[in-house]
C-alpha cells in the first residue's frame, strides 16, 4: 500500500521550534512535487509550502522567512523545519506528495495525503 505517514508534531511555546517528517511508502517508482497544508478549526485548509522534484521551493507569505520545506530523495521522505513560531500557526498540518506507484500490475499516478500531524502553539 502506497501511503505517506508523518510525525513531528507537537505542543510548542511562541517563538520556539519544530520540525516535521513525512516519509512516503510502498511500491513507489518517483515522487514528484511535494508540499505541505495546514487547516485550523474552522478554516479552510491551506498551502503552507511546496518543493519540486528538483528542490524548488514555494511558500506562503505566512510562513516566508520562518518555515523551510526540503526533501530526501534517496529516503522518500519530505521536511518541514518551522522556527519562530507563532500562536496562528496552530493548526493540523497535513503533507502531500504526487507519485507515480505501482498498483497492482500497473502504474499509476497518485496524489498521496498524510493522515495529519497536530501542532498548537501556545503564547
Amino acid at each position: 500500500q502506497v501511503q505517506l505517514v508523518e510525525s513531528g508534531g507537537g505542543l510548542v511555546q511562541a517563538g520556539g521550534s519544530l520540525r516535521l517528517s513525512c516519509a512516503a511508502s510502498g511500491s513507489i517508482l518517483s515522487i514528484n512535487a511535494m508540499g505541505w497544508y495546514r487547516q485550523a478549526p474552522g478554516k479552510q485548509r491551506e498551502l503552507v509550502a511546496t518543493i519540486s522534484s528538483g528542490g524548488r521551493t514555494n511558500y506562503a507569505d505566512s510562513v516566508k522567512g520562518r518555515f523551510t520545506i526540503s526533501r530526501d530523495n534517496a529516503k522518500n521522505t519530505e521536511y518541514l523545519q518551522m522556527n519562530s513560531l507563532k500562536p496562528e500557526d496552530t493548526a493540523v498540518y497535513y503533507c502531500n506528495a504526487a507519485v507515480v506507484a505501482y498498483s497492482g500490475s500497473y502504474v499509476r499516478s497518485m496524489e498521496l495525503w498524510g493522515q495529519g500531524t497536530q501542532v498548537t502553539v501556545s503564547s
